[in-house]
């Protein structure tokens, strides 16, 4: 599967900082400084419909990540994956009478062409769960052959307590952990389970879906949470930099997926940080496909909303906040855009030397996003006001916003 193409990010005099980051498992800000080349895997989207604002105020995060990092003059190793079979796209599927293939590759290549418009740096490896099925089989098996995992009525399941680390990246009770597996794709009340909370990692043949040889585990297809741990496994290895999503992935898929990669290599911890992005509602709702209330990048683009305004919308708020998508926040998003554009179209203007290392502090502070946008807000202002005599200040502020905040002026 190929990913979108990379925009161009421009090169920055100086030298960035490293990312303090608040990593969910251990609660607090760490600072993450990889070798030259910084790994991150960021899970991706099931393509039944895509891509919403909070699958847009994701990925911008985790864009953010990067662009600090490349600022450092490290290279950067991005992986995200497409769970192009599962059963809310099966379902969707059955739903629209539509073949649940040709569904998944138009929801998949909308989400390159948003992805694209919204500048945002394409992954190393993308990744589809079919395609990844020949390298998930043989770690289900390990798992079975360890005793991690266990079978039940031709379906495989892993054993959380195979894991002594388990609960170590969300910390909570099990009371709170059965609810949310009910919530979120798990089955907590099957019979005979070993323990409720015990996912599937292979999922025998059902009738009327698709399936795959799955060797000894017989034809079926694999669960959600072995999938990513197949491909992050594969192309990162153990103890990569950050494993990247949604706060809704932090139980039971980045807890789940954790165990399986400790219990199949023996190490801990599978990242180094687990770094999740807050919700974005609309009507006082997390916006869901559940639920229907989504707002869609393609839709306001084919409105003629200028990617770069959807952006700036998305930047105006922390990364790790919940908040509401309104008119408002996209009209604040297209005024600001202008006055920066205005600001650095003249010839010249005041020294944005100062703008740049603000820029760097703000975003290596747990990319915080509003304090950088605060920066150019203070520095265009200043150039509508007073103007100045620096013929290369428009450009520097206008390669700064392009290279670490992923915005062309």
């Amino acid at each position: 599967m190929h990913a979108w193409p990379a925009s161009e990010v421009p090169a920055l005099t100086g030298q960035g900082r490293d990312l303090r980051i608040h990593d969910t498992a251990t609660g607090g800000l760490v600072t993450l400084a990889p070798g030259p080349v910084a790994r991150i895997y960021v899970c991706g989207i099931t393509p039944y419909d895509a891509t919403h604002m909070g699958h847009a105020a994701t990925y911008n995060a985790f864009d953010l990540v990067q662009r600090v990092w490349l600022d450092t003059k490290r290279q950067v190793h991005y992986v995200q994956n497409v769970t192009d079979v599962d059963d809310p796209l099966l379902e969707r599927a059955v739903r629209d009478g539509i073949d649940w293939v040709g569904l998944a590759e138009k929801e998949t290549a909308l989400f390159r062409e948003d992805m694209t418009a919204l500048r945002m740096l394409p992954p190393k490896q993308y990744i589809g769960a079919v395609e990844a099925i020949p390298g998930i089989v043989p770690l289900v098996e390990r798992l079975r052959d360890a005793g991690a995992a266990y079978e039940l009525e031709g379906d495989v399941y892993f054993s959380v307590e195979a894991d002594p680390n388990f609960g170590k990246v969300s910390h909570l009770d099990a009371s709170a952990m059965r609810l949310l597996s009910a919530e979120r794709g798990g089955d907590p009340d099957r019979p005979g389970k070993k323990n409720p909370l015990d996912p599937m990692l292979w999922m025998a043949a059902r009738e009327g879906e698709p399936s795959w040889d799955g060797g000894s585990l017989g034809r079926g297809r694999p669960g959600w949470h072995i999938e990513c741990v197949a491909i992050a496994l594969e192309y990162l290895g153990m103890g990569f930099d950050v494993q990247g999503g949604g706060s809704d992935l932090v139980f039971p898929h980045h807890e789940m997926g954790a165990s399986h990669a400790q219990a199949l290599t023996g190490e801990f911890p599978m990242a180094k940080a687990y770094v999740h992005a807050g919700m974005v509602a609309l009507d006082g709702e997390k916006m869901s496909k559940s639920k229907g209330n989504l707002v869609f990048v393609s839709a306001l683009r084919r409105d003629g909303v200028d990617p770069a305004a959807i952006r700036l919308a998305l930047l105006a708020h922390h990364y790790r906040d919940n908040w509401e998508w309104t008119d408002q926040v996209l009209a604040d998003a297209v005024a600001r855009l202008g006055r920066w554009r205005a600001a650095v179209s003249r010839p010249d203007g005041p020294s944005a030397d100062a703008l740049v290392e603000e820029l760097r502090e703000a975003l290596a502070n747990d990319l915080d996003a509003p304090a950088a946008l605060a920066a150019v807000d203070r520095w265009a202002a200043l150039q509508t006001e007073q103007g100045g005599t620096d013929e290369g200040a428009p450009g520097v502020a206008s390669r700064a916003v392009d290279a670490l905040l992923g915005v062309a002026l």
